[in-house]
Formats: structure tokens, sequence, C-alpha cells
């Protein structure tokens, strides 16, 4: 596990409302060691001492909002959670409140766990990685498991750099391949019986997420891959390819002793009356539109008694964590929709635009020759995999939370809440939803002192303008638009702060630099290729 410096971003200009800040000297602040070149205005912290006063909670771990709290963070911890409601007040005969070095004033507003998202997706130039970042910030992630799509050794630099808040970014763990950064061949990789010093060199250089992806052809190497990277205290992630479900199927990467299974591949199959799905003759797998079309299909061969009743029982009973990205599969059951989604001309990167449109050179961009009944098979994959889900979570199964994002549609930060409603599309609460994007996550990644808002734990919150609970569009850097007690619309303000590891971020300025860089990307860019939806031509 990568350790934590502590570094201040300083220069944050001008005073903003809600906020009653010290005066405090650059020599005042705690363990400063650097201050970042990025913004002068994007974040400012850690401080010896921050105070977010008068804040409802929402714990993390599935109970309701509770307070008013007044929070105290020291440095990256929080240490303190005053109950300020008249009650608590009275039997303390205690009206002082904390100071701090800074003072947030909460009252309206809801404080909740930083989101943490075990699967997305960085891309790469010219698509600025900042991009990700402050998208990703600035709509609740604190934590992210991102591929290595610009290389390993980037994504650990990357990773470090954030762990010493010399950037402004997401905690990152990066997913690391069996085998990647050894010099162990092939054939060594492929003994179950080396699996044990396989990981040992893999976690001495940093590995913690290791994904399995590639060794569900051999149900014997990928229990021995499980159970090495666990005894290691890491995590096995598992994209169960369609290539391999005849002989490893999502039942099957629960008794080997898999932590997560991501998406949806392989839950159908686990139901079938035979051990594989009905592929046309002509099936190629490497053929994109192909293997998305029928990974929708396969969903309506499914045995529904089996796949809600055995299925569900067995993934519960082994334990296993489910990671559904649904958020990222979204555009195959309605392209039109996900292609004119009202963010895409102001924020979608343009390099996102060209990658998603249909093109056999870019992974994702399979939507050529996209029927209605394509879009049936996946409406009812939704639904009958919701229907999972539920089933799942109702047994006490762990229902974990990522996007997959910067793929297919699925833009970066707005996905993260979009991922939120379709758990809750599930019939999941709200509470379990929000559950499963903070402790449940923290669980999974075996982070224990992340997910929750409680002192010992790490100070990674949002502050939500109004309650989540009540409407989780409201966590979207738009808002969402609600009526006053006099029937007045306006709009909310969606999160106003991500703190992450103590550091205070500005969200509204971090989307602005968000649309400037969007609006650079399609600088000279065709009218026709920066539309809303690019399946339409004028």
């Amino acid at each position: 596990m990568l350790g934590l410096a502590t570094v201040v971003f300083s220069g944050l200009s001008g005073s903003v409302d809600a906020y009653n800040d010290s005066d405090v000297s650059d020599k005042d602040k705690k363990n400063e060691t650097s201050t970042v070149s990025i913004s002068n205005e994007l974040a400012e912290g850690p401080y010896d001492r921050l105070v977010i006063r008068n804040a409802m909670v929402i714990p993390g771990h599935g109970g309701p909002p509770g307070g008013p709290y007044d929070i105290v963070i020291e440095g990256d911890e929080i240490t303190e959670m005053i109950p300020f409601d008249p009650v608590s007040a009275e039997r303390r005969d205690d009206l002082q409140r904390p100071e701090g070095d800074r003072i947030i004033d909460g009252t309206g507003k809801y404080v909740m766990p930083g989101m943490i998202d075990l699967h997305m997706h960085l891309r790469q130039d010219p698509m600025e990685i900042e991009y990700v970042y402050y998208t990703k910030l600035a709509h609740g992630v604190t934590t992210m498991v991102p591929a290595p799509d610009r290389g390993l050794n980037s994504a650990m630099e990357e990773a470090e750099k954030s762990a010493n808040n010399e950037i402004i970014a997401p905690r990152m763990f990066p997913i690391w391949g069996w085998g990647s950064n050894t010099d162990f061949d092939r054939e060594f990789l492929e003994n179950p019986d080396n699996a044990p010093e396989v990981a040992a060199e893999m976690f001495s250089k940093g590995a913690h997420v290791v994904s399995v992806g590639s060794l569900g052809w051999n149900q014997a190497l990928l229990g021995a891959v499980a159970k090495a990277v666990t005894d290691a205290g890491g995590i096995t992630t598992y994209h169960i390819p369609p290539s391999t479900t005849s002989v490893t199927q999502a039942v099957d990467a629960a008794r080997l002793g898999v932590t997560m299974i991501e998406h949806h591949y392989a839950y159908a199959e686990s139901s079938l009356d035979r051990q594989v799905q009905d592929y046309p003759r002509d099936y190629n797998y490497d053929d994109e539109n192909a293997r998305f079309r029928h990974a929708g299909k396969v969903w309506t061969e499914a045995n529904r008694e089996r796949l809600l009743g055995e299925v569900a029982d067995s993934l519960y009973e082994y334990g296993v964590h489910m990671l559904p990205t649904r958020v990222v599969y979204e555009a195959n059951r309605d392209i039109l929709r996900a292609s004119s989604l009202p963010w895409h001309e102001k924020y979608t990167h343009q390099s996102l635009i060209e990658w998603n449109l249909p093109n056999p050179a870019f992974h994702g961009s399979y939507h050529y020759d996209w029927t209605s009944d394509d879009e049936y098979y996946w409406y009812e994959a939704f639904d009958l995999w919701g229907k999972l889900i539920f089933e799942f979570n109702k047994r006490g199964g762990h229902v974990s939370y990522g996007t997959d994002d910067n793929y297919i549609w699925a833009t970066p930060g707005f996905s993260n809440v979009r991922e939120l409603q379709l758990l809750r599309e599930s019939g999941m609460h709200t509470l379990e939803v929000l559950k499963a994007a903070t402790q449940n996550s923290a669980v999974t990644l075996r982070q224990d002192k992340l997910g929750l808002v409680r002192p010992g734990y790490k100070a990674d919150l949002i502050i939500v303008d109004e309650s989540p609970m009540k409407n989780m569009r409201n966590l979207y850097s738009f808002g969402s638009i609600n009526t006053d007690q006099n029937g007045e619309m306006y709009r909310t303000k969606g999160i106003v702060h991500t703190i992450k590891a103590g550091v205070v971020h500005e969200n509204a300025k971090l989307m602005e630099e968000v649309a400037r860089m969007v609006k650079e990307s399609k600088d000279g860019v065709p009218k026709e290729n920066i539309m809303n939806s690019p399946f339409l031509t004028d």
C-alpha cells in the first residue's frame, strides 16, 4: 500500500460564500512540503484543523442521515464528530462550537463518505488525464481503481503522486495483470504451484488489485492465484470473458475465491440448461459487434428460476463481491439516448466522442448494425440482471460500485451518479446504493479506514448541497431542479466540496477546468462531429 505524505494546496484566492477561513500562514500548516502548481483555485489543504459545522451526516454503512454534527478533521483524519442537535447540546450544557484553521458552514448540507469506483479507465492522449481526475472528484469519487491504459508504470507513478498530494486526483489503486512487472515466463506463471511466489514478487513492487480475466481457461490456476493474492493482502478482480465461460462461470469464480466479479458476464451462463450459450454458427468472439450482441442475448436463454434461486444463493454463500458497472452497458438498450445526453456538448471530451462512434478499430465502439432486436435483448438483460442484483443483495450479498467509464458513452463523473441510479433501478434501497458506493467498496478494496464518516477514518468526504436520499441527481455537478416552500423552482448546487485526505476541492472550479478542456478539444472539429447525437445528421 502506498504511504501518505501531506502536502498543502495553497493560493486559493478570494472568499467563498459559507466559509469563515482563518488567516493562517503557510508555516502553520501541517507537514507542508510543496505547493501544487496545476491551479491556485482548485484545492487547498490539508489543515491542522478543519471543521465542517452543522451538517447532516449519511454515515455510509446503510444507516439513515443524522445530525447536525460538527465534524473535526486534523490533517487527513476525522478526529471528532460532535452532535449539535438541540437535545444533545442541552445534555452537554455546552454551546461552544469547535474552532479550526478553516470553517465550512454545512447548514442545510449533507456529508457522506467519498465514493470508491472499483473499475474505471483513464484512456490515452490526446484526452488530458486531469479531465478524468477532475470530473471524478467533482462527482464525489475520492478513490478509484484504474485500468493501466497508459501503462502500468505510469499508473503507479500517478497513484504515488496522488497519495503524496502532488496532483489533484482521487486515490488510485491501479489494476495489475497476473505476472505484470515480473520476469517469470508463461510456463512458470501458468503453474498453480508458483502462484505464491509470483504474488509475492508483484506485491513487493506495489500491486494490490490483480486482474484474473485471462485465467478462466484453467480453474486450478485461477483458484491458486485468487488464494495467493488474498493471502498477500490484495484483491482479485475478474472480468469473465465469454470466450471461457464454458470452463469458468460466475458461480465457479465465486467458489474459487475471486474477490469481485466485474460487469454482467457469466451470471446468465451459470443458469443455462447446458454448459454453453447458443452461439450462432458464424460467431467470432473477436468481432465486438457479435460479442456484445450475444452477451445481451444470452440473458434470454437463462433459466430464470435457477438464476434467481440457486445461482443467487451460491454467489452469496461463496462470499464473492458483485461489481455491476451497469452504466457502461446502458447504451446497448438505447443508443440514441446514450449518444445525446445533455452533458456531451459541454463536458464530454471530443476524444471520447470519436472513440465512442461506431468503428471496429476501437474497443467498445461496436454500435454499427445495432438493431432494435439488439436493444430488446439488452432491455431484457438489464431487467433480469437487476433482479439478480436485488436477490443477491436481499440475501446479504456484497454489492460494490464501479463504472468502467470512459467507454461506450459513459462520461467520467456523470456516469458515477448514473450508476447509483441504475443500482436503485434494481430495487435496492437508496441507502443500500450509497453503502455500495462507500463502505461496501472500501471493504472490497480491503481499505479499513475508508468508506465511513466517523472518527478514526480518513477524511475522504463529500459535502452535498441537498440530500442524495431525496434525489440522487443532487450529486450531479449541475445539481437538480427542486421547488421551495413557496413552490418556486430552483436548481441545487450538486457536490459543493469533495474532500480527499483532508484536501478541500472547489468543485465548481474543477468543472470550469473540465469545460475549458472540452472546449479546446472541440476547437476546429466539424459541427457534425460534436453535435449532441452523432448518430443523427443535419
